[in-house]
């Protein structure tokens, strides 16, 4: 077997509109093919053997065991394969289920496709599974533990944290979405300018003065202690002497805590004597330079969690430790404890596993313990000085039991500090009496603290601690997405999306939109390129000044990597013709269908949209939407528009040289087409069509006519406006047009335009496209012919993986099968062709440079024009 490529889709795709995380697979089974399951010995055994979980598979048979039965009756390996991904996932703590394998049109070649929860994981998954199903094949032993742990430590380097994950968990159950902005916690929820950021448990509005008193626990202890607030009694030290000093003031037992520290680290409790003293000092100098020195206070430690300032959970934290028997030594009930499956490796489970450390001897050896040690039956010994979950404690949920005098107190606290989300560390006998009663202190106060303990207490209810998170972010009436509208289709993608952003921006918008010459915010040009897949999309998404996204959503990004974004107000399909055929997989009109049908497919059911009813593909994406449909036709007799206004809905139609709005029986003329740049004083259809579709699009989000109106009348084709899209420049003696028409589809539409222009001579500048199929090269070279009585052939660019005599040569086949005798020039010097075309053309001629033969043709034609301008 070989792997020809893998591919993440991270977005809406073909495979899936609601299951969004995929992993797509190109496997090549080769002589496997030939050889199903049943036809290789023992192979039922063996992969039962190595992974028995697999029985709880049900595959096609519905039920429990269905697919070791499939695997017995006889089924190809890349549907084995799937299974396996998916099982060795799940073993690695990351439980997935949807999987599918569809043999393509070449024999022995699959797609393998299946989800994933995280991206790395994912990929080693599909990557190991081939390699355990080819152990199984010949028989060979094989590592499974490993490659289940390489996927654990793949997850935690790439997981969001449990504090991230559940406020993230939370937005995506409100319907807020999320873009992770690095490799870390940091994390955009909500859309363009609805959108806010969050790091951990740290929010855009978390004050960065609070958090440098939080992490300052000598400067909040005195905030605390200055607000009748009770602090454990303590010193900073910086140095041996000022840890002699903190002893003669503060005394025996004594805790050391790095200033600057976190989650524990480098902290020492119950220090007794001047030699545990000075151990702690320099062990909690690894993390800081400055040192706390407090009081030990006796009690239980607590953790009390403010949001918005008002508490909404506290839980009684317990350090790592097990429970002595009289049997087995400390280290053997360590082994054991974590054993207890509600443990696992990092923060995959409830528990985390307990490790040895410096910490973990230091305690034992101040019992005179070690890991050999046999604890007396019912001895509770401590392996870690702080009840962190993330070195194994446990956490007690106690939220009910806060005496009102404490919650008060720490709703108090949160303001002094000025935290928008804190963490109070409490030392106290209980909670459920005062702290200035029971002898209570504040230990500390923590920015970003952790939610794992509340999230998921190992006694006591849980508490949904990341929904007043969101309720903060997002209160009542705050949106958090913006308006999306997604073009996409054959032809006119580019110009329809352009006329789209320029209508929305004339009704005072601030316009986002992504296009295949790049990527724009209201008229600033910010990233050059075709930019019509999901990156593209994203950065308009993650831009904190767009108020409307218009995005231009081709056939690779779908493909290649799904949408780049989960759900849009609008979508658009302009056309589906017949281009990029033969590339992907995608060899049909059929095909093409399926994958523009995405666009539709994430449009919210309030959504709409907005198809063409002259052309049958787009019909049949209607028939299956689950979303409002509005249609626009170039002829207002159009069965399907008659049938779908006496129904009430909505259309574009062009009748009498109008663009008219059609709703149920009523017309609403928006503009007459010659009246309308775009339109070529109405004589090239195509743009008339793309009108309608821009026309539908904006009167449907609520636009009114007459600002629509406006703006159609303003929107001039010009390399400004529409670069490569009917580009004509006016010489003084002959004419260019540019335009990137480059399929059939798109070379007809020029040629009905170009019929409606006089000229001495038409001359067309055109050049192959690699990878589209021999007979749309030929036939666009036919329609080539059929439109200029002199063409030049300009194979400058666009080989992609062929040679250009060979992309020559079929055109040369087109061109000479309609116009044998047609003068033929082949000049693949861009500049020095462009250069011939303008010295030598003949007065009242028409020159036509398709498909962007020429590099920059459009900056190479201002430049000729302007040189002219110059002379006058």
């Amino acid at each position: 077997m070989k792997i020809l490529g893998i591919q993440v889709l991270r977005g809406p795709n073909i495979w899936s509109v609601n299951r969004k995380k995929l992993i797509q697979m190109r496997l090549d089974l080769e002589e496997l093919e030939q050889r199903p399951t049943n036809t290789i010995d023992g192979f039922r055994e063996r992969i039962e053997k190595l992974i028995p979980s697999l029985q709880s598979h049900r595959c096609s048979k519905a039920a429990p065991g269905g697919f070791l039965l499939r695997v017995e009756e006889g089924t190809w390996m890349g549907h084995v394969i799937e299974h396996i991904a998916l099982e060795i996932q799940t073993l690695a703590g990351m439980d997935t289920g949807f999987g599918r394998t569809r043999q393509t049109k070449t024999d022995g070649i699959y797609n393998v496709v299946f989800s994933y929860l995280e991206e790395k994981a994912g990929v080693y998954a599909a990557e190991s599974a081939v390699r355990i199903a080819e152990a199984l094949i010949d028989n060979k032993e094989y590592d499974l533990e490993h490659d289940i742990q390489r996927m654990r430590e793949l997850r935690e380097s790439e997981r969001l944290g449990p504090s991230t994950g559940s406020i993230v968990d939370e937005a995506i159950a409100r319907d807020i979405p999320w873009i992770r902005l690095n490799k870390s916690s940091l994390v955009q929820l909500g859309y363009g300018k609805n959108q806010v950021r969050f790091r951990a448990t740290m929010t855009e509005r978390t004050s960065s003065i609070a958090v440098d008193i939080a992490g300052n626990k000598d400067e909040t202890k005195r905030l605390l202690s200055d607000a009748a607030i009770p602090v454990a009694k303590g010193v900073t030290a910086s140095t041996l002497e000022d840890v002699y000093d903190a002893i003669k003031r503060v005394g025996f037992p004594l805790v050391f805590k790095p200033l600057d520290g976190n989650h524990g680290k480098g902290a020492t409790i119950n220090v007794k004597n001047e030699e545990e003293a000075i151990a702690a000092f320099h062990y909690a100098k690894e993390y800081s330079r400055r040192i706390i020195v407090e009081s030990f206070i006796t009690g239980h430690d607590f953790r009390v969690l403010v949001i918005d300032h008002k508490m909404v959970a506290a839980a009684l934290r317990v350090p790592a430790h097990v429970k002595g028997d009289g049997k087995f030594t400390i280290q053997q009930l360590i082994d054991k404890e974590n054993e207890d499956p509600r443990r696992g490796y990092g923060h995959e489970n409830v528990l985390t596993e307990i490790t040895v450390d410096r910490d973990t001897l230091d305690l034992l050896e101040k019992k005179e313990y070690t890991l050999e040690t046999v604890a007396p039956k019912g001895e509770i010994v401590y392996l870690k000085s702080t009840a962190n979950l993330s070195t194994g404690g446990t956490s007690i949920d106690v939220t009910d039991q806060v005496h009102p005098q404490n919650v008060f107190n720490c709703e108090r606290i949160s303001r002094i500090v000025g935290l928008d989300i804190c963490g109070i560390d409490i030392m106290a006998k209980n909670l459920t009496e005062p702290l200035t009663e029971n002898g209570g202190v504040v230990l500390e106060v923590n920015a970003a603290p952790g939610f794992r303990m509340h999230l998921a207490p190992s006694e006591g209810l849980p508490r949904n601690v990341a929904a007043p998170v969101i309720d903060m972010l997002y209160p009542p009436g705050k949106s958090a997405r913006i308006p999306i509208i997604a073009v996409t289709g054959t032809n006119g993608k580019t110009t329809t999306t352009r006329l789209i952003a320029h209508i929305v921006k004339n009704n005072g918008s601030r316009v986002g939109f992504t296009t295949s010459d790049g990527i724009y915010v209201q008229n600033t040009l910010l990233m050059k390129g075709d930019t019509t897949g999901p990156f593209s999309a994203e950065f308009i998404l993650k831009d904190p000044t767009v108020e409307v996204a218009v995005l231009e959503t081709a056939r690779g990004g779908i493909l290649r990597a799904g949408l780049g974004f989960n759900k849009c107000d609008i979508g658009v399909v302009t056309n589906i013709q017949e281009d990029h055929l033969g590339i992907s997989d995608i060899n049909t009109l059929d095909d093409l269908t399926r994958v523009k049908a995405v666009i539709i497919g994430a449009v919210k059911r309030s959504g709409w949209g907005v198809l063409n009813a002259d052309n049958a593909y787009c019909l049949k994406i209607a028939a299956s939407a689950d979303c409002n449909i509005a249609y626009f036709s170039m002829d207002e007799k159009n069965p399907v528009i008659k049938e779908h206004c006496k129904k009430g809905g909505i259309a574009a139609i062009y009748e009498n040289g109008y663009v008219t709005i059609k709703k149920g029986d009523w017309k609403i003329r928006v503009e007459k087409a010659t009246h309308i740049p775009l339109t070529f004083n109405a004589s090239v259809d195509f743009m008339i069509q793309n009108v309608l579709a821009a026309t539908l699009t904006t009167f449907l989000w609520g636009y009114k006519t007459e600002d629509i109106r406006t703006s159609l009348e303003t929107f001039i084709p010009s390399a400004a406006h529409t670069p490569g899209r009917m580009n004509i420049f006016k010489f003084k003696d002959f004419k260019v047009l540019v335009d990137f028409a480059h399929n059939p589809d798109g070379f007809n539409g020029i040629k009905d335009y170009l019929q409606t222009v006089e000229a001495t001579e038409h001359v067309g500048v055109i050049s192959g496209t690699g990878d589209r199929r021999d007979e749309d090269i030929i036939e666009t070279a036919r329609i080539a012919a059929k439109m200029f009585d002199r063409v030049v052939i300009c194979q400058e660019k666009y080989l992609r993986g062929r040679k250009q005599q060979e992309l020559i040569d079929l055109l040369l086949v087109g061109l000479k099968e309609i116009k044998p005798n047609m003068p033929i020039e082949i000049n693949n010097d861009g500049e020095d062709c462009m250069k011939n075309l303008i010295s030598t053309a003949k007065s009242g001629s028409f020159i036509t440079i398709l498909s962007d033969t020429i590099n920059d043709a459009i900056h190479k034609a201002t430049y000729y024009l302007d040189k002219e301008l110059d002379k006058k």
